[in-house]
């Protein structure tokens, strides 16, 4: 007894079929290798359709895309920004759950960060929780953070915009530290205005690169300057220190030749670093 069977598709080369679904006919070829394309398999193309091996082939072999300081092109959220502004914010919630001993652990205090020179990054992720600075004081600072973070992290990449940040937020409490006398020797610092000042220098170099103004920014900065001086409880080092270092680091990232951009960019960030630690290990010689 025979039993029924499928009836057999369509040989290839007989009629047109997709080299990736031999059992579909396909009268539609490719602009590219002009192999049978089916419906599952087109991809739009400006003329006519590709077929998905010469899409993915045509991606592996073409130039990345990259802006004018030579940082991949990418249009995803601004995912180095979007970690700095969550890790302050955790920290931040942390300060007002575990209290003062989470402080404690991690805010810079030159007495201090002799012994747990850990503390010269981790304060800038703490933020106050007293007085009137209890809120507007991580208010200010995320705001700032996030409309300036997008910009130069698209501009620059993500490891120079993350270097950039880090290092202005070190710089801030190394020149706190070379200014610290007296009381202030055991005065406590923290908060992100220090690589948040540092994001404000960069971007002043990075808009006099592109030909845009700056002032908006120079005003800006001229405000807070003011307010470091006026407004108790501010210091005025730390914000003074990072806009150094970001003028400093922005000037050679966006001004770096073409072709030693990756060396120039490494170069000046491990220099920058290095002349932190060591003012600051000159510093507490001297003690």
């Amino acid at each position: 007894m025979s039993t029924p069977s499928a009836a057999p598709g369509p040989a290839y080369g007989a009629v047109p079929v997709c080299p990736r679904h031999p059992d579909r006919v396909s009268y539609v070829r490719c602009q590219r290798c002009e192999r049978p394309v089916c419906a599952e398999c087109q991809r739009p193309a400006a003329v006519g359709v590709h077929c998905v091996d010469c899409v993915r082939e045509a991606s592996r072999t073409a130039p990345a895309r990259r802006t004018v300081f030579g940082a991949p092109v990418r249009t995803g959220p601004p995912v180095v920004t979007l970690t700095l502004i969550g890790l302050c914010v955790v920290s931040y919630l942390l300060q007002w759950a575990v209290g003062w001993p989470w402080t404690e652990r991690l805010v810079f205090q030159p007495a201090a960060a002799e012994a747990q020179p850990w503390r010269f990054l981790t304060a800038g992720f703490l933020h106050s929780t007293q007085g009137y600075l209890a809120f507007t004081h991580i208010a200010f600072n995320m705001y700032a953070l996030w409309l300036l973070g997008r910009e130069l992290e698209l501009a620059l990449g993500r490891w120079r915009f993350l270097t950039l940040y880090l290092a202005s937020g070190l710089g801030g409490n190394v020149l706190y530290l070379l200014l610290a006398d007296g009381a202030s020797w055991w005065q406590i610092v923290l908060g992100a205005s220090g690589g948040v000042f540092g994001l404000f220098g960069a971007i002043v170099v990075v808009l006099r690169r592109m030909g845009r103004s700056a002032r908006p920014i120079l005003a800006i900065i001229g405000i807070n300057a003011v307010i470091g001086f006026v407004v108790p409880n501010v210091a005025w080092q730390g914000h003074l220190g990072g806009l150094l270092v970001g003028l400093a680091l922005g000037a050679a990232y966006a001004y770096a030749p073409r072709e030693r951009r990756t060396l120039v960019g490494v170069g000046a960030s491990m220099l920058v670093v290095v002349v932190l630690v060591l003012l600051a290990a000159l510093r507490y010689a001297t003690v």
